[in-house]
């Protein structure tokens, strides 16, 4: 039995129930008994016991460009979308009812139903896993009714707004044994293989320090209330938030490449901690990937951030937060400059080539490796013409985080970024948020995974969530 959790009856949603088991037995006995060529994986089609049925929640800028990633998988029917904002769902809707209509491969495909309730989406029988990409805020809550309805979960990163509800979905995920894959991609390209399998195979000889940075957060954004648009159900994207007017463009989640990021809610702390996690988690995430075993210690943090004194946007446009390792001698710069379209710090930007607004440096005694999206660069240079040879360390290899995902839903195995991976890269991206907000020397004890000796830092590993909403 599927349970399904509302916030009238936290226990059992009962119309979501009778819909789904009516569906059921409607196929059961009124259907005729018809195996088609798709059925049987025939004229280029997949088997459906070969296929993975999704359902995609929260369809704005990073969900909507996931959702198409999986809908460009033969293997994939995206039977289910679900988002509070009418236009959003619709659309989605429509851009994959379209894309079945054109496939040869969908002979047998029914259609997709849009939700506006994430609850009533998971309680189906028929779908296998769901991506989740809401605003962080709801990341866990979400995650956690897939879990206990027995989908398998690819999570856009960050996990969510606390490192309390980080341990809570580890927790779930080990209880239940869910496939989990969280949206670190940088781990299934090359680039970033090639240069964490160097550093871990003693390339750059002793490991000392590790140079971070990412774009940072944005200012700005209106606090005049305003109507709620009416496609969008305002109390339902609040949810587990602190209940707040509607403003302009409070909602809205706009690419900061393309567009005016500074009235966007990733920049608000209600709903996230801001690109000190939303952005450097993928640097980040690199930085521990290539240096496993000397990051594993107790950590010494402290840092400052510059953080906005006007408008809905709170979180630190930008940072300087350096974490040190003492059992391993390893340290972490971890900066965050420029807003949301960075550049990176001047003196890494005369340091390493083509820096960009976001990358990783591992720097050595024998040299540095320097990666980011499409460039990998070495002082010196001879050192990427190193191979790595079977006997020596070799690491999890994808070429494709959506295609990892998918095998490891088929065959139960490891994804390359599972929840410990995600839990390591979150605790360091909160660690960093806390200690530029108490501007503070704090030591980190990793096997307790409490601050030493300071009850205001550990207050801040826990969140509230709005009645009734919990984990």
């Amino acid at each position: 039995m599927v349970h399904c959790f509302s916030m009238k009856n936290r226990v059992f949603h009962r119309r979501a129930f009778l819909k789904c088991t009516a569906g059921a037995a409607l196929g059961a006995t009124s259907l005729p008994y018809v195996i088609t060529s798709s059925a049987l994986g025939k004229s280029g089609s997949v088997a459906p016991s070969s296929r993975v049925t999704v359902g995609c929640i929260g369809l704005g800028n990073q969900g909507s460009s996931l959702m198409r990633g999986f809908l460009g998988k033969p293997d994939v029917q995206i039977v289910a979308v679900c988002d509070v904002h009418s236009t959003k769902r619709q659309g989605a809707r429509e851009v994959i009812e379209r894309h079945y209509a054109q496939s040869r491969s969908s002979g047998d495909y029914r259609g997709c139903s849009p939700y506006n309730d994430f609850r009533d989406m998971v309680c189906r029988s028929d779908i296998d896993a769901v991506t989740v990409a809401p605003p962080d805020h709801w990341h866990v809550p979400i995650s956690l009714a897939a879990v206990r309805a027995g989908k398998d979960i690819y999570l856009e990163k960050p996990i969510g707004v606390s490192l309390g509800q980080a341990w809570a979905l580890r927790e779930a995920l080990g209880r239940y044994g869910t496939v989990f894959q969280f949206g670190t991609q940088q781990r299934s390209d090359a680039r970033f293989r090639q240069a964490c399998q160097l550093v871990r195979n003693g390339r750059l000889g002793r490991l000392h320090t590790i140079n971070v940075w990412s774009p940072s957060s944005n200012s700005g954004g209106s606090t005049t209330p305003t109507p709620v648009p009416p496609e969008l159900d305002y109390e339902m994207w609040l949810g587990p938030a602190p209940s707040a007017p509607y403003t302009k463009d409070r909602c809205s989640n706009v690419n900061p490449y393309f567009a005016s990021a500074s009235k966007i809610w990733p920049f608000i702390r209600d709903y996230c901690i801001g690109w000190i996690a939303g952005w450097g988690v993928h640097p980040l995430d690199i930085a521990l990937w290539g240096a496993d075993k000397e990051l594993r210690g107790i950590v010494e943090v402290e840092g400052k951030g510059v953080f906005p004194t006007a408008g809905a946007c709170d979180t630190a446009t930008n940072w300087n937060v350096a974490l040190n390792y003492p059992e391993s001698g390893v340290k972490i710069d971890f900066r965050g400059t420029g807003g949301s379209s960075g550049p990176a710090p001047a003196e890494w930007r005369r340091r390493y080539a083509k820096a960009g607004g976001h990358g990783t440096v591992f720097e050595g005694t024998e040299g540095w490796i320097h990666v980011r999206r499409e460039h990998i660069d070495a002082h010196p240079k001879s050192l990427l013409q190193s191979q790595v040879s079977s006997d020596e360390i070799q690491l999890y290899d994808s070429n494709d985080h959506i295609r990892n995902f998918l095998d490891c839903v088929k065959t139960r195995a490891r994804t390359i970024s599972d929840i410990d991976a995600a839990v390591r890269v979150d605790t360091v991206c909160h660690l960093s948020d806390i200690a530029t907000r108490l501007e503070l020397r704090l030591t980190w004890d990793p096997k307790r995974e409490r601050f030493a000796n300071n009850r205001t830092a550990n207050r801040l590993l826990v969140r509230a969530m709005r009645s009734p909403w919990h984990l």
